[in-house]
């Protein structure tokens, strides 16, 4: 291995393991990088020579493996058997980003075309594959480009077909999974008022703007605009928040890390 300080010979391991690529592409996708990893894995994967060769007749057994006996559909059951098959807990986020890879209408189902599309777009047609793909998934939550399309996709994702809103209780499942992985200190104090306050279903509007709101205000909400142009829940939010004495609180706790 080249003569590298610790930091990044752990980074070059690291990538190999990832990607399966030799050193010296490792290397020079890396150094090209400035060896930041998360864009190194976006040059490294939007290159075609990279991509691997998928065998068609091996996404048909995969498919054929985890469809439903009665629709050419992979249900509930055969999500189920994949998460076993590929070590991960259903509940994982790392299978919202599978669901995003496959652009899966609907959660916890996959089509034909869904499941054979997403797994030919990653380069998968084993499980070993697939097995050596989640990490390189884990890592596109961190880019915060993808992190806004795999949240975005989410709201269509969770919904009940034929529905045009979120079902409260589904959506603050999901906000909690996602702002696990990227952190927003409001979240709980969000999902709290809006059981408390609205208890209705959530529209896309709020949903993608909260996301927005959680990026651009900081927690103590010293650059909130009052005149800005947020959805009135997030305004009805802010005074929840002032009411209870949160925001207060908040200011405090930034102040005692601060000494």
């Amino acid at each position: 291995m080249h003569k590298l300080g610790r930091g990044h010979r752990d980074k070059l391991q690291q990538f190999m393991t990832i990607t399966g690529a030799s050193e010296k592409s490792a290397l020079q996708t890396l150094k090209a990088s400035d060896w930041h990893l998360e864009g190194a894995f976006d040059v490294f994967y939007s290159q075609p020579q990279s991509k691997s060769f998928t065998d068609s007749r091996h996404l048909e057994e995969l498919f054929n493996r985890y469809k439903d006996p009665y629709s050419d559909m992979i249900l509930v059951d055969g999500i189920t058997l994949l998460c076993n098959d590929i070590q991960v807990d259903p509940q994982d986020i790392v299978m919202l980003v599978v669901s995003w890879h496959m652009k899966a209408a609907t959660m916890c189902e996959f089509s034909k075309q869904e499941f054979i599309g997403g797994l030919q777009g990653l380069g998968i047609d084993s499980l070993e594959k697939f097995c050596e793909k989640i990490p390189f998934m884990r890592m596109e939550l961190k880019d915060d480009q993808k992190f806004r399309e795999i949240y975005n996709f989410a709201f269509g994702w969770a919904k009940e077909k034929g529905q045009k809103s979120l079902a409260l209780d589904t959506a603050i499942g999901m906000w909690q999974l996602l702002f696990a992985e990227k952190q927003w200190p409001l979240v709980d104090h969000w999902c709290q008022f809006l059981q408390a306050r609205h208890n209705k279903a959530i529209s896309r509007d709020t949903w993608s703007q909260l996301l927005e709101f959680a990026r651009t205000v900081d927690p103590a909400l010293t650059n909130y605009d009052a005149e800005g142009a947020w959805p009135y829940l997030i305004d009805e939010f802010v005074e929840y928040l002032n009411e209870n004495g949160i925001i207060q609180n908040v200011q405090l706790n930034d102040l005692s890390q601060k000494r």
